[in-house]
């Protein structure tokens, strides 16, 4: 099974050897990762073009287009029309996967469904060693996403004929085209989804949906406009409680800290 691995970069020479490094240490082959570049002037573009023979020794494919885009999700739909594998799933340029049989497990476990997902954890350099936050999707349920809730999306393995089916990412959202999608995917259309009860990938904090209170007010006036375009019942009581939710974790992290 050919399983598409999109990076989308700008500028992300500081991060993404080791994004890079974790594709490449996979045990699963048959990879195609696709580097979709905005036009970046630093060294991005060196570092990935310096991979190519490592990738090919090792079995996989490694495809690098630079061009302007409109952005993050631009870049990403640019990536997924690109994709041949018969699964696709996207890495961040600043993201690694946390261990080397992410792919072999996303082959093993999406037999039989659309789509799998499963945990990630957040780090914060220097020390990427130490986890500083825990995002599981143990616990999510479709109806769930009536409350804001999705899968961990960096976790998200998707058959490539669902993007076809249901469409990619929609632009006109700039913070949370990625719930949006997964509502349309999950909740509209209802593909069929499995959970893996495994870490699959390491974030780093301070990408597009880590970085403060402007960024969640963002994420919340999306959310609500992705419920109206997809005719999905929600209201801010609803979405309320996964803020309370979040709050909640956090007073217990730290009292869990402190003691």
């Amino acid at each position: 099974m050919k399983i598409s691995i999109i990076t989308a970069t700008f500028n992300s020479g500081a991060t993404l050897r080791d994004t890079l490094e974790s594709v490449l240490s996979q045990t699963h082959n048959d990879v195609e990762h696709i580097i979709k570049d905005g036009g970046s002037s630093d060294n991005t573009l060196e570092i990935a073009g310096s991979f190519r023979q490592r990738y090919a020794d090792a079995g996989k494919s490694l495809v690098i287009v630079s061009e302007k885009d409109s952005g993050l999700y631009d870049a990403m739909n640019k990536g997924i029309a690109m994709a041949t594998g018969d699964v696709i799933g996207i890495l961040n340029s600043d993201d690694f996967y946390t261990s080397n049989d992410i792919l072999s497990t996303v082959e093993r476990e999406i037999e039989g469904f659309d789509a799998v997902y499963g945990d990630i954890h957040y780090v914060k350099d220097p020390d990427l060693d130490r986890c500083i936050r825990y995002y599981s999707s143990r616990a999510f349920r479709p109806w769930k996403m009536r409350m804001g809730y999705m899968p961990a999306h960096p976790s998200f393995y998707c058959r490539r004929r669902v993007y076809s089916l249901y469409g990619e990412f929609d632009t006109s959202f700039k913070v949370a085209a990625d719930f949006e999608q997964l509502l349309r995917l999950i909740f509209i259309n209802r593909i069929a989804i499995r959970y893996v009860s495994k870490d699959f990938v390491t974030m780093r904090v301070g990408g597009v949906s880590t970085s403060g209170l402007e960024s969640h007010k963002r994420i919340f006036a999306d959310h609500m406009r992705a419920y109206r375009k997809n005719n999905v019942h929600s209201c801010i009581f609803l979405e309320g409680i996964r803020y309370a939710d979040r709050i909640i974790e956090k007073i217990l992290r730290l009292l869990h800290v402190s003691t």
